[in-house]
């Protein structure tokens, strides 16, 4: 494996840590993403799927262990520096798309652009190659109340591609869907990775989609295998 954009390393997370309901999520799992590799994530639901996740993506820290994005540690990193790469090497998905229903599809694509001071042009430009990659560039001027659920969230994939990210986190991305457009929104995800390049672990409890991916790792006890 060529060196990892994105790598866990004996990473430890406990709630209410010291107490009768302590719980013990993760226990040194650890974990080493290339770039253009897409990763299943599959355990229970209550396993610390999305708990790794918000790790991996810096929304949380580990009581211990480290993780490194682009070969730079972020375990000790300021909140700002943090935020910095959460905003350019990250991009999210979730089961639900959390469009914002008062913006068409091409400004939900076009928003996170400007937030980071691309030019409004080249923004709406950039969302319209997305859009079209994926098969929904007819329906960009249409609200997500106008779009089906599948539509919904090839959009919010291609909000998630936005800025460009090395890395997208995905948890449970086609769990709202039914079989057959889930199928066909994994296609669209699958596709969009092999072209930009980048790497993504995505949670799913469908192991059929699971099967379609470069690796299946499991979350067993707080340590990834």
């Amino acid at each position: 494996m060529s060196d990892p954009v994105l790598e866990l390393s004996d990473v430890e997370k406990t709630y209410n840590k010291g107490k009768p309901n302590e719980v013990r999520v993760l226990h040194g799992a650890g974990l080493r993403l290339a770039a253009g590799e897409i990763v299943a994530l599959v355990a229970p639901s209550g396993a610390g799927k999305s708990t790794l996740l918000h790790i991996a993506g810096l929304l949380d820290t580990p009581d211990r262990g480290r993780v490194v994005v682009g070969g730079v540690d972020m375990t000790k990193r300021s909140d700002r520096k943090r935020t910095e790469v959460r905003r350019n090497d990250l991009g999210f998905i979730y089961q639900f798309h959390h469009l914002l229903p008062e913006f068409t599809a091409l400004e939900n694509i076009v928003l996170p652009q400007l937030a980071n001071d691309v030019p409004q042009a080249d923004a709406k430009a950039h969302a319209m190659q997305l859009l079209d990659r994926v098969g929904v560039a007819p329906r960009a001027d249409h609200r997500p109340a106008a779009l089906s659920g599948g539509e919904q969230q090839r959009v919010a994939f291609c909000r998630a591609l936005a800025n460009r990210p090395r890395i997208l986190l995905a948890d449970e991305p086609t769990g709202n869907l039914d079989p057959e457009t889930a199928d066909q929104v994994f296609a669209a995800l699958m596709e969009l990775v092999r072209e930009t390049g980048l790497c993504a672990l995505v949670a799913t409890h469908n192991l059929e989609l699971a099967a379609r991916m470069d690796r299946v790792m499991r979350l067993e006890n707080g340590v990834l295998i």
